[in-house]
């Protein structure tokens, strides 16, 4: 396999592991009934960055027809509308904003965080806003790129929560958002923590292509801001809220759990059990208080274009 370069800094990155595309297909087909589209044939790497970044190449973002599919499985009784309601970023990034400030969100969805700044002037931005329903706030279905260059040094401030993992160009995305904002304007970029309890589940595609293509820590969201040229001012590791409980019980409650150097996808018996297992366990244990003490799963970096 060709050696893999860090999408963020373009060192040399460490190989994992090489997971074959059949295991990945089987397991986004039998654990959520979708097609993950479009996919490598043959095997995909799972590299490590010297910065703490971990990303999977070669790497390709699920299409429309994989998320509107993904959403409609996903959504019975709207719980993926409810846990976009309550994310951890949200009263982080949300007390930073001012009234009146110019505000891009990136990834909207249905733009729910727009409620939580009402003195602001918000605009979303989404590629598939026709996965989500009921919208809470006007969203374009604009590309980030032609946006930034229409709206060059307009913003006080672009967010992006958990759509930077999602993506094959991580650095275009970050520095379409600081083209976006004026100088002295904050850029605040949330993703899915690693290790954490999302890391530790065995083969769990939803953590994987073409939904994750990559995985962060503080270190690689500090080598983004350091390539962007940006300030930081925060680097918060945050726990689950208690409207997304689900994958933090999955690891707690997951008989086998993966070792913080990987593997985290292999075509083991052992595995595909304690998945199921991990998965019943987390809905019947739906009833009991969400814990206080849960490990941070979701890293937000906060820094200030120059």
């Amino acid at each position: 396999m060709t050696p893999g370069t860090c999408p963020i800094t373009g060192e040399a990155a460490t190989l994992v592991q090489e997971i074959p595309a059949g295991l990945l297909r089987g397991l986004w087909r039998r654990g959520f009934g979708v097609e993950p589209t479009p996919l490598p044939a043959g095997r995909i790497g799972l590299w490590r960055a010297p910065c703490g970044l971990a990303f999977f190449a070669p790497a390709a973002e699920g299409d429309g027809a994989f998320y509107a599919a993904l959403y409609a499985r996903l959504d019975a009784g709207g719980r993926v509308r409810r846990a976009g309601r309550d994310r951890a970023e949200y009263p982080h990034a949300a007390a930073r904003i001012r009234p009146g400030d110019a505000v891009l969100e990136v990834g909207a969805g249905a733009g729910a965080f727009a409620r939580l700044i009402p003195g602001a002037r918000y605009t979303g931005l989404d590629p598939n806003p026709g996965a989500h329903a009921a919208p809470e706030a006007t969203v374009i279905a604009e590309d980030l790129a032609d946006h930034a260059a229409r709206h060059a040094g307009t913003y006080d401030a672009a967010c992006a929560f958990q759509v930077i993992e999602h993506v094959a160009d991580p650095l275009a995305l970050a520095r379409g958002m600081g083209h976006a904002v004026r100088p002295g304007g904050l850029v605040m970029i949330g993703a899915p923590l690693w290790p954490s309890a999302m890391t530790t589940i065995p083969n769990f595609a939803f953590n994987a292509p073409p939904h994750h293509l990559s995985w962060w820590s503080a270190g690689a969201m500090a080598a983004l801001a350091a390539r962007c040229g940006w300030a930081v001012e925060e680097i918060l590791a945050l726990p689950p809220v208690a409207a997304q409980p689900l994958i933090h019980r999955m690891g707690r409650l997951a008989p086998v759990k993966t070792r913080p150097g990987g593997p985290f996808f292999a075509h083991r018996w052992t595995w595909h059990a304690s998945l199921a297992v991990a998965a019943l366990a987390a809905r019947a244990a739906a009833w009991l208080p969400f814990p206080r003490d849960a490990a941070p799963m979701f890293v937000l970096l906060v820094a200030r274009k120059p």
